[in-house]
């Protein structure tokens, strides 16, 4: 298969993370005789460093004329530390969300049984853990009118019917896929918004007779996530809600660089590990490039290229099987990687299967 992929290393240690991404896909090609081919970018800090925008024109322009998206990460401590930057680095990612039509967030969460102990969680909540969490991307209150001023500043919830009915069947057939059972995540008792997606959720639940659906106000749901994540099988939710809740799953994963992620809707469909752009770690081999690479691995498994993408994933489990860890996840003791340690111990693996 032949596929154009728009690359966006970002900020901080995205363009570490991407590389050993990038040599994984290139891996892949080679022992499976695909062509990919690759048009690197400018998104974030980067961006506005380069061209004064986050989301330049030319980055759309890649992203809408490529067959997918591989991103990274962007943030910087220069804007972090200076609240009154009216142009930020993850402006540019919300833009691109908005302008290619990326309304739905799939992020997996699941467990690997040789690093339960790095969760803060008990082991027997956790084993046999996995659950997607469905994320509504485009709506809500991060898109909705904002103002401030120095005694006063709002942000407004808004969503619209045809907005939550699209997300809301991304969630029924994803159930309708896995175990059959969909958790609408809300605050319905306080929000009006919430009301509304409860409502049309009901409404949506004759078309899916074979979806055992239930709903959870968005408290209930962050305890119980983390007190019986088996419980759960897709879990939707609005925007702001399900930022939270998937940062929130990393105590199940035990970290957040193993935490993979696809966005996908109108236009090009993208794939970006969970976790941030850690520019206090950049150009020190430190990041986990696992999330990265298991990004990679939902593209291909996107174009139904399932063997590679299962590859892929044998190739992550043996690497931590074997202690090819980078620090956050090591045993105690344990042998030092970094990430490009840790990226080529994965593509040799592949290269030798």
């Amino acid at each position: 298969m032949k596929l154009k992929i728009a690359v966006l290393p970002g900020d901080g240690i995205g363009p570490e993370i991407m590389k050993q991404g990038v040599a994984v896909l290139d891996a892949i090609a080679k022992r499976f005789g695909h062509d990919f081919e690759y048009q690197e970018a400018l998104v974030g800090a980067c961006a506005i460093d380069a061209v004064g925008d986050p989301y330049p024109a030319a980055t759309h322009a890649a992203c809408m004329e490529a067959d997918a998206v591989l991103f990274a990460a962007v943030g910087d401590l220069k804007y972090d530390n200076d609240p009154t930057s009216k142009v930020r680095p993850e402006q540019g990612l919300l833009a691109m969300r908005k302008q290619l039509g990326l309304f739905a967030n799939v992020r997996p969460v699941a467990t690997f049984d040789c690093l339960l102990h790095k969760s803060p969680l008990k082991e027997e909540l956790l084993r046999g853990a996995d659950f997607v969490v469905i994320r509504e991307l485009t709506g809500g209150m991060y898109f909705g009118e904002k103002y401030q001023d120095n005694d006063k500043a709002y942000d407004t919830d808004v969503y619209t019917r045809p907005e939550i009915e699209r997300i809301l069947k991304v969630a029924f057939e994803t159930a309708q896929g896995r175990k059959k059972h969909l958790t609408v995540v809300d605050k319905a008792n306080v929000l009006a918004s919430s009301r509304l997606w409860r409502q049309i959720a009901k409404e949506m639940e004759p078309q899916y007779p074979d979806v055992t659906t239930d709903y959870m106000f968005i408290d209930n749901a962050s305890m119980r996530v983390l007190t019986e994540p088996r419980f759960f099988d897709v879990i939707v939710t609005e925007n702001t809600f399900g930022d939270i809740l998937t940062d929130e799953t990393s105590c199940i994963t035990g970290s957040m660089g193993l935490q993979p992620s696809s966005s996908l809707g109108v236009h090009t469909p993208l794939f970006e590990p969970v976790h941030g752009s850690w520019p206090q770690a950049a150009g020190q081999n430190l990041a986990n490039p696992l999330a990265q690479i298991l990004s990679a691995a939902m593209l291909l498994e996107h174009f139904s290229l399932n063997r590679e993408g299962a590859l892929i994933r044998e190739a992550v489990n043996a690497s931590l099987d074997a202690l090819v860890r980078t620090p956050e996840i090591q045993v105690e003791g344990g042998k030092k990687y970094g990430t490009k340690e840790v990226g080529e111990w994965i593509v040799n693996y592949i290269k030798r299967a």
